[in-house]
């Protein structure tokens, strides 16, 4: 009996838990500076708590552009004309819709908010809010991602 769950262990579980953190990218928009900064949060599409805009990396895109590209398509960010800036990184573990979660890891880029679209994407899709970076840290739930905005 103890060999079925050695080899399930060996050759099934371990490799899932040990598999390199999948990459994705977050946009931290912003506006304004000093103590009238505000980020804006968006809503996940199934569980509406509060988060970033993030997704994979685009095929074509480097993580900037891919970072700016989530933005547009998830809240309707046109960003200045600068070219956004990394800012640090956070892990969690995603959920995928099969029920499986992986470990991975989110580099955020500090993105100036130039235009905000009315219509986009997935406007009807996601709630959209401007706060300060302390009060942003304490509505998402990644540990990691409350450091930045603190640190914001």
């Amino acid at each position: 009996m103890t060999k079925p769950i050695r080899t399930t262990w060996r050759e099934v579980l371990r490799p899932l838990y040990q598999r390199p953190r999948e990459l994705q990218v977050a946009a931290l928009c912003y506006r304004g500076s000093g103590a009238g900064r505000r980020v804006l949060l968006i809503t996940s599409r199934r569980t509406k708590r509060w988060i970033l805009p993030k997704g994979w990396l685009i095929d074509g895109l480097d993580a900037p552009g891919s970072a700016a590209r989530e933005a547009w398509e998830e809240a309707g960010v046109t960003p200045t004309g600068r070219t956004p800036r990394a800012v640090g990184s956070f892990e969690y573990m995603k959920r995928l819709r099969h029920g499986l979660e992986i470990p991975v890891e989110t580099r955020v880029f500090r993105i100036k908010v130039g235009d905000l679209a009315d219509r986009f994407p997935e406007a009807g899709e996601r709630r959209r809010t401007w706060v300060d970076p302390d009060t942003a840290a304490g509505m998402v739930a990644e540990p990691g991602l409350r450091e930045i905005l603190r640190a914001l």
